[in-house]
């Protein structure tokens, strides 16, 4: 019998670099965009992410937390320049992005079709440059689990160069708004600002969209009569975002090597890969269909976006590492990283602690941390080496020159002795 949902969604995140230059040119380009609306996030409506989240790690992720009264009526009386100047010293700016109406899609799927809604944009940068395109999607007329996983697989590589095969299966977007593929293409390069024909630093950046997606079960198909390892394969495929005919065994050493699952309670599993983070649960639960996915949509995705910042963040420092002649400032970075986010405890939740030190584990945070500051360590001795082999060498030359002018002045004493 094939699985049914309740209720689902998922994010398709992009992330894309900003020149640090630039940086402040393009938020000021974000204001003036009549579509983009700066997101303020306030105590009073934002109450669970301003509780879930610790105030250090709080005051750098969302600083507009920090507006409050006066002060909030003053930034909002503000002309769009005079706010992107305040914005653009922000540690993170966040913007929705609003689409002219409502966009609803179709990914083909052999003879019949996958119907979906876009439900909103958003961009999110953080100040070095680093910016994330997000899109939320939700599947319509449909409650089939199997349309999930084929939808998910298909969407996520729309940005990839595979998407230009005229023959590749997962081109075939037809929306309101968007005629086919290349719109939606179009957009992220018109709000990103880059051509992905041109793009750089493709050793950072993949082209493929990361997942973040929900899905709730029918209770009928989660519950104290029938386990979640009955549903073990089509769990496996949600996770690692593979379609619903995929049929190559899974390696189960792999799956818990690159994987981490999260089951603290009994009816929902959170899951993060290299690639995804996931979440799968029963609607045997009501707080699973009710509370669950907001939760996990604002909580848990902030701490996705700055896990993978983080990731983005050393894998381009990691690049530049090349030589003597950046030391300074890659430590200066380095230092500033690990002061302002690094060291830094998300919350005193247990899931959202735990969640958080799974995607470092799958992303291999900690080792990418440790090779940069060893490399950094080497370079460093090596240049102090360097250093010191120059200050022998003038001492060496100095005393060359010192001998030479005092042998000198002996042989002058004895020249006017005799």
């Amino acid at each position: 019998m094939e699985l049914k949902t309740k209720y689902q969604y998922t994010y398709f995140i992009h992330p894309y670099f900003i020149d640090k230059n630039k940086y402040n040119s393009y938020i000021l380009r974000l204001f003036r965009d009549k579509r983009c609306e700066f997101k303020i996030f306030e105590k009073e409506k934002d109450m669970n992410i301003y509780n879930h989240f610790l105030p250090s790690f709080r005051n750098y992720v969302f600083p507009t937390f920090n507006l409050r009264g006066e002060e909030l009526k003053s930034f909002k009386a503000l002309k769009k320049e005079a706010k992107s100047k305040i914005v653009s010293d922000h540690s993170v700016a966040c913007f929705n992005y609003h689409l002219a109406e409502n966009v609803k899609g179709k990914v083909d799927n052999n003879d019949a079709g996958i119907f979906f809604n876009i439900e909103k944009i958003e961009i999110i940068c953080f100040k070095t440059g680093i910016c994330f395109f997000v899109m939320k999607t939700n599947l319509e007329g449909t409650n089939n689990f199997s349309d999930i996983l084929n939808f998910n697989y298909k969407f996520k590589d729309i940005y990839s160069e595979l998407s230009s095969l005229k023959n590749y299966e997962n081109i075939r977007i037809q929306t309101d708004t968007f005629k086919d593929v290349k719109d939606i293409l179009e957009l992220i390069e018109q709000i990103t600002g880059v051509n992905r024909k041109k793009k750089t630093k493709k050793d950072i950046l993949n082209d493929r969209f990361y997942t973040f997606s929900y899905a709730c079960l029918e209770s009928e198909f989660w519950n104290d009569r029938n386990s979640l390892e009955k549903h073990m394969s089509d769990f496996n495929r949600f996770i690692n975002v593979m379609p619903s005919n995929f049929t190559a065994d899974f390696n189960q050493e792999e799956i818990t090597e690159n994987t981490a699952v999260i089951d603290k309670l009994k009816y929902y599993r959170i899951s993060a890969t290299k690639q995804s983070s996931n979440l799968l649960c029963s609607g045997v639960d009501t707080y699973n269909f009710t509370r669950l996915p907001y939760e996990y949509e604002n909580e848990y995705f902030y701490t996705y976006i700055v896990t993978l910042y983080q990731k983005l963040f050393l894998m381009r420092l990691n690049s530049e590492f090349k030589g003597y002649s950046k030391i300074k400032e890659m430590k200066d970075e380095l230092v500033k990283f690990t002061k302002q986010i690094w060291e830094k405890e998300v919350t005193l939740s247990d899931s959202g602690s735990l969640y958080y030190t799974s995607l470092k584990r799958v992303l291999e945070l900690d080792d990418l941390y440790n090779e940069i500051k060893n490399k950094y360590e080497i370079v460093y001795k090596d240049l102090n080496i360097e250093k010191n082999n120059k200050y022998y060498l003038i001492l060496i030359y100095l005393l060359i020159v010192s001998l030479c002018l005092n042998f000198i002045n002996v042989l002058l004493v004895i020249y006017y002795i005799n």
